[in-house]
């Protein structure tokens, strides 16, 4: 079915990257990490990105627009799960605080990709609060 065709997909995007490491298909990556995000696959597109978030900063750079919007997938990918543990939402955050820093620097306060950066870190905080929060000492 479409799943399988899409594992199949990404699979196959993997192992191009892996043999060409070329910007085009770490960008290709991205976009299919972006579409499981949106299908809230968290663990597909986690696993897509791990392996391919050091084949972004080696291809591209580390303050590439593209390895940043991965970097923020990835964290988007581990806070927005259900299922994510306190080590997750700590993870999460500390990687857009990264992210948001290096995309204020590179591409500036007003692009539309910091301003991105900026709500997926504000939002990974208050649930990283939230979680830390014992219920009824808030």
């Amino acid at each position: 079915g479409p799943r399988r065709r899409a594992r199949v997909r990404g699979a196959d995007l993997a192992v191009e990257l892996r043999e060409h490491e070329h910007g085009d298909t770490v960008r290709a990556v991205n976009n299919y990490a972006h579409s499981l995000l949106k299908l809230r696959r968290f663990e597909e597109a986690k696993a897509l990105l791990r392996k391919t978030m050091p084949v972004a900063r080696r291809v591209l750079g580390e303050n590439n627009e593209t390895t940043l919007r991965m970097r923020t997938i990835y964290a988007a990918a581990l806070h927005r799960d259900d299922a994510a543990t306190l080590d997750d939402l700590r993870e999460a955050v500390t990687t857009l605080e990264d992210t948001e820093r290096t995309a204020r620097r590179v591409l500036g306060g007003a692009h539309p990709d910091t301003g991105w950066i900026e709500r997926a870190l504000q939002n990974a905080r208050a649930m990283l609060r939230a979680r830390e929060t014992p219920p009824g000492s808030a």
